[in-house]
């Protein structure tokens, strides 16, 4: 029994020091990203033939960029995956659903990060060249377009957040505490889901315009900010007093 317990302990202490440290990450990398481009200036409205000539002089960058986007998720993910955990004391059946919706969101996120680092700069310098392939691979850079909203590219990156909403839905609730970090938590993880979900019914109901998708949607995500800092207190407070 005692040691039953020692390993349940064994096992908070190391779900919450891994939520502490995925937040810093977290942070990090969103510092950094203000230094890396992620697409050629104008992005929506850049032209094609601008974004491959970009995308070839600026080859470097744009994989580190992306890089940090790839680390930035993982982070993210675990950060979510261990509020899951933080949950699963008050309510296991949805903190297993919960992580379960976290799992699927980084798969669909990894997809067209790995495509950004590995596919894009491939297809510009294929093209660039005129080499063997490049009548292939000009429609497939249009397709992986990382900037219009209805690209294939961009349809896994809205997929991986609308599983972040539905993950936000299940936890917020159970996740609400006495302490002023877990109230915030909770709030902001919880608006996120709800603001999320809203915003795609409108955009199925046409109300928003394509041009204005990632403008409305990076705002709503922009709550996610207030639930990791949050978070960051609950991890730390957890790993100080283990129950």
């Amino acid at each position: 029994m005692g040691e039953t317990l020692n390993t349940t302990l064994s096992l908070d202490y190391q779900f919450n020091r891994l939520g502490f440290c995925s937040v810093i990450v977290v942070i990090a990398t969103t510092v950094m990203a203000m230094f890396f481009p992620l697409d050629a200036p104008g992005g929506y409205t850049a032209e094609h033939v601008d974004r491959v000539a970009w995308l070839s002089a600026n080859r470097g960058a744009f994989i580190v960029g992306w890089l940090n986007q790839i680390i930035a998720m993982f982070s993210l993910s675990a950060v979510f995956a261990c509020g899951a955990w933080q949950v699963a004391g008050r309510n296991p059946f949805r903190a297993m659903l919960a992580g379960l919706f976290v799992a699927m969101s980084t798969m669909a996120f990894i997809i067209p990060k790995f495509i950004a680092v590995w596919t894009i700069p491939l297809l510009a310098d294929t093209i660039a060249a005129g080499a063997a392939g490049a009548e292939l691979a000009d429609p497939l850079l249009r397709l992986l377009n990382v900037s219009i909203p209805f690209s294939l590219y961009t349809s896994f990156d809205y997929l991986g957040f609308w599983l972040y909403s539905v993950f936000a839905l299940l936890a917020a609730g159970p996740l609400y505490g006495d302490t002023k970090s877990a109230k915030i938590a909770a709030v902001a993880l919880g608006t996120f889901g709800v603001v999320y979900q809203g915003m795609m019914v409108a955009l199925f109901l046409g109300a928003i315009a394509p041009v204005d998708i990632e403008a409305y949607f990076i705002s709503a995500s922009m709550l996610l900010l207030f639930h990791i800092v949050a978070m960051a207190f609950i991890f730390k407070r957890s790993m100080s007093s283990p129950s």
